[in-house]
């Protein structure tokens, strides 16, 4: 009965040792940050509600594509502002034909502040490598 169970395990490791190849077919990728072309949001908000926040990146070749954002709040300010990055994941691929159009993704965002909130979208770097910012304000209406 030892015996068999010996061989047992040993079958198990020898097919978990198979199946777990280490092969370099696997396809890497590195995130990347997207810059926004244009943002589609409301003239205004409602308290408490859900809203669905479209955006149009550039895509700067095939092996780009849109993952999420990054939507981070600036605390130092009372005007609800928010930094919106838009994340893509870039394929590691030697064959990446330039591109340069738009993709569409888009992201939720729950109104919780009755103050009015400015989006900043990242648009790129300008040639002092400082980052530019698409900027949109919408108020909120109080019922």
């Amino acid at each position: 009965m030892k015996r068999l169970y010996v061989l047992l395990c040993a079958g198990i490791v020898a097919v978990i040792s198979v199946s777990c190849s280490l092969d370099d077919d696997q396809t890497n990728f590195k995130y990347a940050t997207l810059k926004t072309v244009s943002a589609n949001l409301p003239d205004t908000f409602e308290l408490g509600k859900v809203y669905k926040i479209d955006v149009k990146m550039l895509r700067p070749n095939e092996c780009t594509y849109s993952e999420t954002f990054d939507v981070s709040r600036d605390f130092t300010d009372s005007t609800n502002i928010r930094t919106v990055a838009a994340i893509g994941i870039v394929l590691d691929q030697a064959d990446c034909a330039v591109v340069n159009d738009s993709i569409q993704d888009s992201f939720q965002f729950e109104v919780i502040y009755s103050n009015p909130y400015v989006f900043k979208f990242y648009t790129g770097d300008d040639e002092n490598g400082e980052a530019e910012f698409l900027e949109i304000e919408v108020p909120v209406k109080h019922n």
